[in-house]
């Protein structure tokens, strides 16, 4: 006789009378959490002096060991690196962000653009807060292949990359119509802000430990915008909005 199989469902775990939209805000919203443990862990390694020797040994495995100032690889990868990484620059996502907002006033999706300005600003200050609190100075390691003047931990081009990007990406999402081009907008962002991260590294501007704390904070900040974006939805007129133009 053959034990009956468990059918497993969301009542087992007192999920079952949360509609759809409300376990997405649960689900996000964990992993949120999740994400802002995993950046104190991280952060708590980089005060002790734990991730050193990491950083340290990634940032030398980069570059010409009989010539520190020169990167392993192509002649041109320096060129492209310098390019890729002021896609995470100020300026250009200042532009980026403008450009977008410029878009969504013409199509009348005013408050569309004001959560995209809520959540670079909010970004922005969020960055200055964590530099400013932990104010780990910038590798001495290996030279410096692009100036830098504020302080080195979470990387504020992967952080603010990733809010943006995703931030962008998650929008494009949502007035795609097919399952492919949603996937497509997603990976595109996803693809900007990995490549901006990584810059920092080889240009040896960043540690390790700096662009994976930016990209967390980013993914973290990011995530919880966009929780309260759909949270106050329909009471913002943002549900609204997307038919004014469909």
């Amino acid at each position: 006789m053959t034990r009956p199989q468990r059918r497993w469902s969301l009542s087992r775990f007192g999920l079952g009378n949360l509609k759809r939209h409300e376990l997405t805000w649960l689900f996000v919203g964990l992993g949120a959490c999740v994400l802002l443990l995993v950046f104190l862990t991280l952060a708590s390694g980089v005060i002790e002096g734990d991730t050193q020797a990491f950083d340290t040994k990634i940032l030398q495995a980069l570059r010409d060991p009989h010539d520190p100032s020169k990167l392993i690889g192509p002649p041109w990868l320096e060129g492209s690196l310098v390019d890729l990484t002021a896609l995470g620059g100020p300026t250009v996502l200042t532009l980026v962000v403008l450009a977008v907002i410029g878009f969504l006033l013409l199509q009348t999706r005013y408050r569309t653009a004001l959560f995209v300005v809520a959540t670079w600003l909010s970004g922005e200050l969020v960055n200055s807060a964590l530099k400013h609190a932990f104010n780990r100075p910038r590798p001495t390691i290996v030279p410096h292949l692009r100036e830098v003047f504020s302080t080195s931990f979470p990387s504020g081009h992967a952080m603010e990359s990733a809010i943006v990007y995703l931030t962008l990406g998650a929008i494009l999402m949502r007035v795609a119509e097919d399952r492919l081009t949603k996937v497509y907008c997603l990976g595109i962002a996803v693809l900007l802000t990995v490549v901006v991260g990584a810059s920092r590294v080889y240009l040896g501007v960043h540690y390790p430990t700096d662009v994976i704390g930016g990209w967390i904070i980013g993914f973290a900040w990011a995530s919880i915008c966009w929780l309260v974006e759909e949270r106050f939805e329909a009471t913002a007129g943002i549900a609204e909005e997307k038919t004014k133009t469909a």
